[in-house]
């Protein structure tokens, strides 16, 4: 017997977090030992939770230093864990990076250093560029945040100015081997936009990034402008020799936590159909799209039957028109359940891994045929709510937010609707 809805979308959620934890995949990819010293650094939501699978399995002599979200950090024993601002940078992230930088001078082809990287690491190692001030790259990430560019975009004009992303790092820690393990959270897994790519090679430009700040309309600060203008901001591009003693491995992925969510409904007699795990746009578009898919699924059973539910992930946008608190999982849901108009039996849930929706510390929301009913009852329009991009106000008033606490991993967001 199929189990509640919520019941179901919920354990599916569960399993895709679950497989992208670190403590589970992390042991599968450890190097040799080295004749020197082996040294971990890191960025990111899961990084903490990275140094303390990676400690369980070193046996031998370690020592290092990762950032982390704030509320992220994990004990450990041999590994310094520091913590910082996400979304938005601040001092505390610039000084991690900073130590992080120092913590692999002068090293040799003797040592080793371990890279744990995920999620949020652009916003937690924000070292300004020449010429660029924290308050400018915290300027710029809000005008990308709320300009609906991808994350892909974003991270191209976030490395440009930087002076650790885009490869820096690595080459920083030249000659010493160095072995990157990831847990991806962007659209196609590539290595240079997890975190903007600290320590791997990376092809684009300051034209590139030039081109997407137009694009949007973001207003550049003076130093920032020059920084990119002058070639100055180039990053490290690949065939760089100080990244020949590079090895990269993704030790989680998208892909990964949806193949869990589809077995939790296989056993549940449901049957899984993955959309994808890089879907991109603006987020009540693609739910424009899955709803129309939703609904011939509803109507005609094209092209599966019910009971069934269909997977995706990715990363969404979201163009703020207005004062709402956004969330991209939050206004694709919102979006969705207007799409479907209170069809019967369809369900859905949509979050972030990471357990935070934007700036919320909300992972996402449930929706149901009766949601748009509740909320008129409660005096709420959802196309009102919509307009507003506020996703998290209208979810909360109903009492339908996902609250899960820091999860530890972060392999982007997660979609399923569920037709019974």
């Amino acid at each position: 017997m199929i189990a509640a809805p919520r019941e179901l979308l919920g354990a599916m959620f569960s399993a895709a977090v679950n497989a992208a934890q670190p403590s589970l995949t992390i042991g599968k990819y450890l190097p040799p030992a080295p004749k020197g010293r082996t040294i971990v650094i890191g960025a990111g939501k899961a990084s903490a939770a990275m140094a303390q699978a990676f400690e369980k399995h070193w046996a031998g002599p370690l020592e290092g230093i990762v950032v982390t979200r704030y509320g992220y950090a994990v004990p450990c024993e041999r590994i310094e864990i520091l913590e910082a601002a996400h979304p938005v940078p601040d001092a505390a992230g610039r000084a991690a990076a900073e130590r992080i930088l120092g913590a692999v001078k002068g090293l040799t082809r003797d040592d080793l250093v371990i890279c744990l990287i995920s999620g949020g690491g652009s916003s937690l190692l924000p070292l300004p560029g020449a010429g660029v001030t924290l308050e400018d790259k915290q300027a710029i990430n809000r005008a990308l945040l709320a300009s609906g560019a991808t994350i892909t975009e974003m991270n191209c004009v976030r490395r440009h100015l930087s002076a650790i992303k885009g490869g820096r790092l690595a080459a920083a820690c030249y000659p010493a081997q160095v072995v990157n393990l990831l847990i991806s959270d962007v659209p196609g897994d590539h290595p240079a936009d997890i975190a903007s790519g600290p320590t791997v090679g990376d092809a684009t430009t300051c034209a590139d990034a030039l081109a997407i700040v137009r694009r949007y309309g973001i207003e550049l600060p003076a130093g920032a402008r020059r920084l990119l203008e002058s070639g100055d901001g180039e990053t490290v591009k690949p065939g760089d020799r100080r990244l020949e003693n590079v090895t990269t491995h993704i030790i989680a992925s998208p892909q990964m936590a949806l193949e869990a969510a589809a077995a939790v409904a296989r056993d549940a007699g449901v049957t899984p159909v993955i959309l994808g795990d890089s879907i991109e746009g603006e987020a009540r578009e693609v739910a424009r799209v899955m709803g129309g898919i939703a609904l011939q699924v509803h109507r005609h059973g094209q092209p599966v039957k019910p009971p069934c539910v269909l997977l995706s992930g990715g990363e969404t946008t979201v163009t703020l028109r207005g004062n709402g608190r956004g969330g991209r999982n939050v206004e694709f849901l919102l979006a969705l359940a207007i799409a479907l108009d209170g069809a019967a039996d369809v369900h859905g849930v949509a979050a972030d891994t990471d357990g935070v929706d934007g700036a919320e510390e909300v992972a996402g929301a449930f929706i149901g045929p009766d949601t748009l009913a509740r909320a008129w009852a409660h005096g709420i329009r959802p196309r009102d709510s919509l307009d507003n991009n506020d996703g998290h106000g209208f979810f909360g008033a109903l009492g339908d937010a996902l609250i899960t606490g820091p999860t530890l991993t972060n392999v982007n967001d997660f979609r399923a609707i569920l037709l019974l």
